[in-house]
């Protein structure tokens, strides 16, 4: 089974530290038990016994410090991260929220050049140190053009001014990676990257914007003296920077949406499969089997692809750069698949959803917010479509990549230079993963993507269709989904995935693809052509009913009782 059991952790790891660490994770939570895991995430206290528990057992130490920065363990390990990420999601947001934030306020120091501010960040992770992000602010959000954090010039220095808004971990981190822009300089050349210290007299914490366990500050700088050796970066290396650390950063919160998944269908099934009804097992209802069996489906095909996606950004370099299209999907497409795999469940298990005794009722709410990080879903479509040119129409060859578990450091995502140039990113021939494989669901999905292809090199959008946000939206829906099908292929050959599993991943596949056909065909300025086209895409699944009951039997139903958290 691929999908995660804390009480079964058997992912394969080349060095022992590693198994070590996601051990002593699932430990913590185990030791700490449901009722007081609930108890503390509904009182909304702050998870001082987490973070302390961390510094102990030096989880961020070993996680976050690239290799050779300190930690004798220390590496920045994609593959080992994505089940640090999973674990922390599993057992709750807002433990994986104090890593996440912590990765991202990590990203402009570890691609700095500031040597000193470096060895002083490794010690403080050494001595459980958590780290922020201080990009956003209250009136523009993450709109790093528009910065109201200003420098102004104070003899070898400077004096920092300005507001930064949800700012997650800015109450205790160790330091806050804060962008702003020096007074009197314009454009990009104007940016600043700096490590303020939430310590000092100078940094205002004002306070902490949402109601949760998670402190997600409002903070002010006023007067705050800026050292030259606090400058992380200057100029446009400060925007790449920026945007650099969003890359590796957004990708996470695919995994947070993974692991709070798997925990509500473990909850989820084991209920409605002891709960009797009318005389009946709630799960002898057929509408409530689909539902079950959907959902499953659904959440295994969002782990092949985040998979799938840490394979490209572990083997991504200045010539391969394809991660830039999966990393966002992961973010996009992983999260919103999250929120529609809770919706099934929940409609399967009805009120008992909303009992606070149950992890479901928090993954309910927090589920939610995913898809809203780091950049909403329609900023990272806006994005992909991009790439969508010269992923249809101009392939190019790469050689193959296999899986990427190698206990190595990813030197190259703190490396990753120009945020320019997404447009010339070329990619494999996606036609190769469809024509690899002989499901049935495959091969109608195949069909549609074509006539999405000739939509594209036959009817493209015109002039003012590129001005409709609302038509490049649906249309990016669709691209999307032919590029989260060819990352599951892709992985299902690596992870040797049950036929009948991968069939019915494709049957709400073609089901996914007709849904978005159909909204693209009823944009107002949507062509004839086009609408035909969209009309090609409308295809039902291949139905199979042998196959269906053998996922249940075999993916679905096993389920039942296969993990339950400790009181």
């Amino acid at each position: 089974m691929i999908l995660l059991n804390p009480k079964q952790l058997d992912r394969p790891y080349h060095d022992e530290r590693s198994a070590e660490v996601m051990r002593d994770l699932v430990a913590f939570f185990e030791a700490k038990g449901k009722t007081k895991l609930l108890e503390d995430y509904y009182d909304r206290g702050w998870y001082a016994d987490f973070v302390d528990y961390q510094r102990e057992h030096r989880l961020f130490a070993t996680m976050c410090t690239p290799e050779g920065e300190g930690a004798a363990d220390g590496r920045w390990d994609t593959w080992r991260n994505c089940e640090f990420a999973e674990i922390l999601g599993f057992f709750g947001l807002q433990y994986w929220y104090v890593w996440q934030v912590s990765v991202l306020g990590l990203g402009p120091i570890w691609m700095s050049e500031n040597a000193a501010l470096r060895k002083q960040t490794a010690e403080a992770l050494e001595t459980g140190g958590i780290f922020a992000f201080g990009l956003s602010e209250k009136d523009h959000g993450a709109d790093i053009y528009s910065t109201d954090m200003v420098l102004s010039p104070d003899g070898d220095g400077w004096r920092a001014n300005g507001r930064k808004y949800y700012i997650g971990n800015g109450n205790e981190a160790a330091v806050v990676s804060t962008f702003g822009r020096f007074e009197g300089e314009d454009g990009k050349d104007g940016y600043v990257f700096f490590g303020a210290d939430p310590r000092r007299d100078d940094y205002r914490l004002v306070q902490n914007v949402v109601a949760s366990q998670n402190y997600v500050s409002e903070f002010e700088l006023a007067d705050y003296r800026v050292e030259p050796e606090d400058v992380l970066h200057r100029g446009r290396d400060a925007w790449n920077a920026a945007l650099n650390t969003v890359n590796i950063g957004k990708y996470n919160l695919g995994w947070a949406s993974i692991g709070m998944c798997t925990h509500a269908l473990y909850e989820a099934i084991t209920h409605a499969h002891n709960r009797v009804l009318y005389g009946n097992r709630v799960t002898d209802f057929t509408h409530v089997r689909r539902m079950f069996v959907e959902g499953t489906s659904r959440l295994v095909a969002m782990k092949l692809f985040a998979l799938r996606a840490a394979d490209y950004m572990r083997s991504a370099s200045a010539e391969d750069r394809r991660y830039l299209l999966y990393n966002p999907m992961v973010k996009m497409k992983v999260t919103t698949q999250g929120e529609q795999v809770i919706d099934l469940l929940w409609d399967a298990i009805a009120a008992k959803g909303f009992e606070k005794s149950t992890y479901f009722g928090q993954a309910a709410i927090d589920i939610r917010a995913l898809p809203k990080l780091e950049g909403t879903v329609h900023v990272n479509i806006a994005l992909i479509v991009k790439f969508m040119p010269n992923y249809f129409f101009n392939p190019e060859t790469y050689p193959p990549i296999a899986k990427q578990d190698e206990p190595r450091n990813d030197d190259f995502l703190f490396d990753q230079g120009s945020t320019r140039g997404l447009g010339q990113i070329r990619f494999h021939d996606y036609q190769q993963a469809f024509a690899a494989s002989d499901i049935p669901n495959v091969a109608v999905f195949a069909e549609q993507t074509e006539a999405f292809r000739q939509l594209l090199a036959e009817h493209p959008p015109g002039p003012d269709q590129m001005k409709d946000v609302d038509l490049l939206l649906a249309a990016g829906e669709i691209f999307a989904l032919v590029v989260y099908a060819q990352l599951i292929l892709e992985n299902a050959e690596i992870y040797d995935v049950d036929r009948d599993l991968l069939d019915q991943i494709f049957d709400f596949m073609v089901r996914d693809m007709a849904k978005h056909a159909l909204t693209l065909s009823l944009q107002p300025s949507s062509t004839e052509g086009q609408v035909a086209q969209c009309q090609r895409m409308m295809r039902k699944p291949v139905e199979d009913t042998a196959r269906y009951q053998r996922v249940w039997e075999n993916h679905v139903l096993p389920l039942d009782g296969a993990y339950e958290m400790g009181a």
